[in-house]
């Protein structure tokens, strides 16, 4: 690839290959399969791919397999979905050495989510709506059930016209068929994802990436900042490439791509630095090390 990415920092751009640290697939709420996935990045020439589904790691392996006798370098992940003083966080767990730690915590998170998804389909249908869990399961299949899953029945079943709408008039945030989950504390998953051997991002901060934050966040054992994401302007993106600097966190970058055939972030889009990677494998290393 010829073309230069930027890092916001103030340093030197850095040229390709790039990497991607935050897709997801059909193992969580995306639209591509572990294959596919594999099949897009090596289309988009990125060296590394990150599979981080929401609250599990089931596309990890199908992903490698897919992966093996090429180029690609496919990075165990996952989307952690946490609360912090009872506002929703997400923390990528990233460079995962050992997925056993991960897993009766991410099987209670699986049938969470699954007692969530019914919940929401009787709220639904208080509202007259009669969707049904066969049809919101016909496009979770063997994934973890999540809002989307909800929101594309309700678009087949004509209640509503877009996927948008779906969340904007029913599953959005206080919106009446919204329904909270039992969420792991930030800390809890902080220490979970050093238990596997991997380092501990907060995914796209935002505006919320503030300097008291991320501070706490850090003596909670933070590891890094996702400082690219398609919803970060400039001003995010140089900001919290400046804390990372501050705090000695890593920067980590990645689309957060569902597989939508034609998305407004497409895989690949934030032109993440192949040496990114490499530096959080370093912090991964160092943690070994400690243990």
């Amino acid at each position: 690839m010829s073309e230069v990415a930027q890092d916001g920092a103030g340093q030197e751009p850095q040229p390709g290959p790039y990497v991607d640290l935050h897709a997801h697939t059909t193992a969580s709420d995306g639209l591509a399969s572990p294959e596919a996935l594999v099949a897009a990045a090596l289309a988009a020439d990125l060296s590394a791919i990150a599979v981080t589904d929401h609250d599990t790691v089931a596309g990890v392996a199908a992903a490698r397999a897919a992966a093996a006798g090429t180029a690609l370098d496919v990075v165990a992940g996952v989307e952690l979905s946490c609360s912090d003083d009872r506002r929703e966080v997400h923390l990528l767990g990233l460079c995962l050495a050992d997925l056993t730690p991960l897993d009766d915590v991410l099987e209670s998170a699986r049938v969470a989510r699954e007692v969530r998804g019914e919940e929401m389909v009787a709220r639904l249908n208080r509202l007259d709506i009669p969707v049904t869990m066969d049809m919101v399961m016909a496009h979770a299949g063997e994934g973890n059930v999540g809002r989307p899953h909800v929101a594309r029945a309700l678009v087949d079943g004509g209640w509503v016209p877009t996927f948008r709408e779906a969340f904007d008039r029913y599953l959005g945030d206080g919106r009446p068929a919204c329904v909270d989950r039992p969420k792991l504390t930030l800390a809890d998953a902080i220490a979970l994802v050093h238990r596997a051997g991997g380092v501990a991002v907060w995914a796209h901060p935002q505006s919320e990436g503030t300097r008291e934050k991320v501070m706490r966040y850090v003596a909670l054992g933070l590891d890094g900042l996702e400082v690219r994401h398609p919803s970060h302007p400039a001003p995010d993106v140089e900001r919290l490439a400046r804390f990372c600097d501050e705090f000695g966190l890593v920067r980590s970058g990645g689309s957060d791509w569902h597989g939508e055939p034609e998305s407004w972030k497409p895989l690949g889009c934030q032109h993440v630095p192949a040496p990114w990677l490499d530096a959080l494998r370093e912090r991964a290393i160092r943690h070994a090390a400690a243990a």
